[in-house]
């Protein structure tokens, strides 16, 4: 079981949670797609709704304030200092949307857009580190950013973090995986394909690792949901990308063990 203990790394991936109208209704869509049990937060948590697997944390679903278009999966990576971080996103170009605040005795985190316009979030940890599972059925497994401006995406996150970027896109499609410092593998940054939809938005795309990814995507639409992108095979694993009853988008994943980019 892929358990995660301790605080992650700064600037990798270390939780994911959704703004929804009905945080009940998301409830029992996600606890009947991925085994989630769900508990209330404390009343000051403002409805923030913790979702476990196997008695760990691994996302959570919380009210979409007033004034947010649309149902989203939000990412957030590490951070150490939450402050610094958020100082030197603004200096490389990012929209602070939320300024570093306080989530009771929890963490701090922040919330920016990048100069591409997908949203990320920032969390420094103190008593919630973020997912106690990685890669699990059921867990968050895989996390890419998708725009328009490719370079300016890579650019924007190396000077955050100091991310570097091994490059498998073939074909005309621009595609890379992220190194972070010692770790390999962390995240994916690519340029979305010519025939993307207008309207589509720069975006981070959270993966779920499922057991059948044929199974969860037809259970997706039973549930209410819809398949916008049927399952398909990579060398990294079968995926399908989906949209959850409130019209939020994900991604299902069965992964294949990912080979060392450092050593190709």
């Amino acid at each position: 079981m892929p358990v995660h203990e301790g605080r992650y790394p700064d600037g990798t991936p270390n939780w994911v949670d959704l703004m929804v109208d009905d945080v009940p209704a998301a409830r029992e869509f996600y606890g009947a797609l991925f085994g989630w049990e769900t508990y209330d937060g404390p009343p000051e948590a403002g409805g923030y709704t913790m979702a476990l697997l196997q008695g760990r944390p691994v996302a959570g679903i919380a009210p979409k304030p007033e004034g947010v278009p649309v149902a989203a999966w939000s990412l957030y990576l590490a951070v150490d200092d939450v402050d610094a971080t958020t100082a030197r996103a603004r200096e490389a170009g990012a929209t602070i949307t939320v300024e570093p605040m306080d989530v009771l005795d929890v963490g701090r985190f922040a919330f920016g857009i990048d100069p591409t316009g997908a949203h990320f979030g920032l969390w420094q940890g103190s008593n919630h580190l973020g997912s106690g599972l990685v890669g699990d059925p059921g867990s968050m497994a895989w996390h890419e950013a998708m725009s328009r401006d490719y370079t300016a995406a890579k650019d924007f996150y190396a000077a955050l973090f100091g991310w570097t970027y091994t490059e498998i896109g073939e074909g005309g499609f621009h595609y890379a995986v992220v190194r972070n410092g010692d770790q390999d593998n962390v995240a994916g940054v690519g340029q979305l394909p010519d025939q993307t939809p207008a309207e589509v938005p720069a975006h981070w795309m959270n993966y779920f690792a499922v057991e059948d990814v044929d199974a969860s995507a037809q259970r997706v639409e039973e549930l209410g949901g819809r398949i916008t992108m049927a399952p398909w095979d990579t060398p990294y694993g079968r995926m399908s990308v989906v949209q959850g009853a409130q019209g939020e988008m994900f991604a299902l994943v069965k992964p294949v063990p990912v080979p060392d980019a450092s050593r190709s």
